[in-house]
């Protein structure tokens, strides 16, 4: 053991303890402290043989790393963070470095950089995907913070994280909340990829083909285009039986969906910018109305819809449905670049759209094969204004559209609801349409408000009112 660790970790956790086991893996000595000092205990007595240092007292913790010294949180975003920084500050020296390794929101996230920064320490931001196996064997990880910092904690990052084409998949994502803020938008593609999949699962199952066969399919499904972590663990979680009852285990889940906030702090970050994130907000509001199973045992008994009969061949919804679920995808991956792109000019953050597709390719939990053709599109055009008018995505879509309408319309015809396929398709038929009925909104907010309008045959930026006729009650 050297006198010194290298690295210093707060919260043993499953994410934690799977952390810490990596970084020593790759030969770094490991310092760890946990509230529960049980369970620092526990962890060295599972793993007598690693290079770790467990501590009771936190001051023997940060005595224990080498200058300048590098903690990691791993605790539950919010007030728990606040109270640990709060507790280092006193035992921190001019230069070190706090990296907060949750979900925080990157405003906390910016908020405790400056007041850091004013005790002359080092706050990094570092959004980490992958789960539990990631963390344990290769994330992907999203450090924001000072250029300088990066510097100090690349050796680790990079020797931890996740490689794909032997590159790692980290980079310095730019200053302040920059990192956590893509991690954020991350997770808010991750609730549109996973809406979108279950309704297809829901398509196909209400088609009468078993659990079984639709597990199959997204067996298949995972050998092409559509290939990905999510694609994958959709297959082996439809295989599973419940050793219970010898039914599959997803028909006997409640279907009663939960959130932890990252994806309702996309969409308040959409709004407050005005872009436009469609899929996610479906997605967001799916796991809400999901979570209201008792009022939907209610409405079910009283509120009316079509029997559900789908005709359509077997093999033939199978190719319809892959074609609306990749359409889909590409738009929930649009939207959510846009965003980042959107906050990045903002906030002048230099966000490097291709580099961040490029992490995303290994580690992280929406890791998919496609991921490579954004990573090529961003790294030709950086300054591209939206994805899915990439040459690549923009063939994929038109190829794409009649069969996605009818996989739309279908379902509606049924009354299979499918908030994320429509969100999805509604937005590309905005984005093409060279005009849209705004124009009567437009009308509307004048007589109303008198908001004025712009006009088709003059020059824009020139506004214009019209004494609208009273309304008589």
């Amino acid at each position: 053991m050297k006198t010194n660790s290298d690295f210093g970790l707060i919260g043993l956790a499953v994410m934690g303890q799977n952390l810490v086991l990596n970084v020593e893996s790759r030969g770094f000595q490991v310092s760890v402290y946990n509230r529960t000092a049980s369970v620092t205990h526990d962890f060295l007595a599972q793993h007598p043989d690693k290079q770790l240092l467990g501590f009771d007292a936190l001051s023997d913790f940060v005595a224990s790393l080498s200058r300048p010294r590098k903690v990691q949180l791993m605790v539950q975003a919010g007030a728990a963070v606040d109270a640990v920084i709060e507790q280092l500050l006193p035992l921190l020296e001019a230069g070190d470095i706090v990296i907060d390794g949750g979900n925080s929101l990157y405003t906390d996230t910016e908020r405790r950089d400056a007041a850091l920064q004013k005790r002359g320490l080092r706050f990094v931001g570092a959004g980490i995907s992958g789960g539990e196996e990631g963390a344990r064997k290769g994330p992907s990880i999203m450090p924001g913070g000072p250029a300088s910092t990066w510097a100090e904690i690349r050796p680790i990052y990079e020797a931890i994280a996740a490689r794909v084409k032997g590159q790692p998949c980290v980079m310095h994502i730019g200053p302040g909340g920059a990192g956590h803020f893509v991690k954020m938008v991350h997770n808010g593609i991750e609730y549109g990829d996973m809406q979108l999949i279950c309704e297809a699962y829901a398509l196909l199952r209400a088609s009468g083909m078993t659990t079984a066969e639709v597990a199959a399919v997204f067996d298949r499904w995972n050998q092409g285009e559509l290939q990905s972590y999510l694609i994958e663990i959709t297959a082996r979680a439809l295989e599973q039986v419940d050793p219970e009852t010898g039914q599959p285990l997803v028909d006997v889940i409640l279907d009663k969906a939960g959130q932890k906030g990252t994806g309702r702090w996309t969409l308040i970050n959409a709004a407050e910018n005005a872009v436009v994130i469609s899929t996610i907000n479906a997605a967001v509001e799916a796991r809400v109305l999901s979570s209201q199973h008792a009022l939907r045992q209610v409405a079910s008994q009283q509120l009316q819809g079509p029997p559900v009969a789908i005709t359509t061949p077997r093999d033939q919804l199978v190719t319809l449905v892959h074609e609306a679920l990749y359409a889909s995808k590409i738009i929930s991956y649009t939207q959510g670049l846009d965003l980042m792109r959107t906050m990045g000019e903002k906030k002048g953050w230099g966000l490097d759209l291709g580099g961040i597709a490029s992490i995303w390719r290994g580690g992280c939990i929406i890791r998919a094969r496609f991921l490579e053709r954004i990573t090529e599109v961003y790294r030709a055009d950086p300054g591209l204004s939206n994805l899915a008018l990439a040459p690549h995505f923009r063939d994929l879509l038109n190829r794409a559209q009649q069969p996605w309408r009818q996989v739309v319309a279908l379902a509606v015809s049924q009354g299979i609801p499918v908030p994320a396929f429509s969100a999805s398709l509604a937005y590309y038929d905005s984005l093409r349409s060279a005009r849209l009925p705004a124009n009567l909104l437009q009308a509307q907010r004048d007589f109303f408000g008198a908001h004025t309008y712009e006009r088709v045959d003059k020059p824009a930026g020139q506004w214009f009112h019209t004494a609208w006729p009273e309304v008589i009650d």
